[in-house]
């Protein structure tokens, strides 16, 4: 009975659905683990702050309590560079073509944001820039469910390169996933480890 109960509890943990959640802006990527109310950060692995000693208190003179400063409003994310971004997104479509529509995506976030300097080229490339989208689409749709969608090309004359900003999330069962994404995860990793050793070492994409 006992191989019997462990079997049951193995197969109710396949079905359970979870999720992940990738970003990717100004900051690099990010990686979140989602399972029901909890989200757990997995990228870029955070390292330990040490400690410090707590220092002897000084007795300061009373002052007068100051009134509160207003908290500054937060700023839109700009977005990375779009060479550190392709590379991985190749390894990216060829991760989910192996699930083909086995994979929901409860929000998909593109936005291109085009410069270069010239203005001339950058109008041009903004006809080109919604070409790639939707070129891209139908490939994402031939192996996803897309749940939302949100697609923009913009121009930033003043933007000395293209970016992007990118959101993707994704929900599966804990069984499709474990089976897939030990072959499957491998290379998305690898090219997610390049982007952020190039960022250490400081080299300009």
């Amino acid at each position: 009975m006992g191989w019997l109960i462990a079997l049951g509890v193995l197969v109710l943990i396949a079905i359970i659905p979870a999720g992940a959640s990738i970003f990717y802006d100004e900051d690099g990527f990010r990686a979140f683990v989602i399972a029901g109310p909890f989200r757990i950060p997995v990228f870029p692995v955070k390292k330990k702050e040490k400690k410090e000693k707590p220092k002897k208190e000084v007795k300061k003179k009373t002052e007068k309590p100051s009134l509160p400063k207003a908290k500054p409003k937060e700023e839109n994310k700009k977005g990375g560079s779009i060479l550190d971004f392709l590379p991985v997104l190749d390894k990216i479509l060829d991760f989910l073509s192996a699930f083909r529509r086995k994979l929901r995506v409860p929000h998909l976030e593109l936005k291109l944001i085009l410069g270069g300097g010239d203005p001339s080229d950058v109008a041009y490339n903004y006809g080109r820039g919604w070409v790639v989208l939707g070129n891209l689409m139908p490939l994402l749709d031939s192996v996803l469910y897309i749940k939302k969608r949100d697609l923009e090309v913009e121009c930033d004359f003043l933007a000395e390169k293209t970016t992007v900003v990118a959101r993707f999330d994704i929900s599966i069962t804990i069984g499709r996933l474990l089976s897939l994404a030990i072959v499957q995860g491998v290379p998305v990793l690898y090219e997610l480890l390049k982007v952020l050793n190039k960022r250490k070492g400081g080299a300009k994409a």
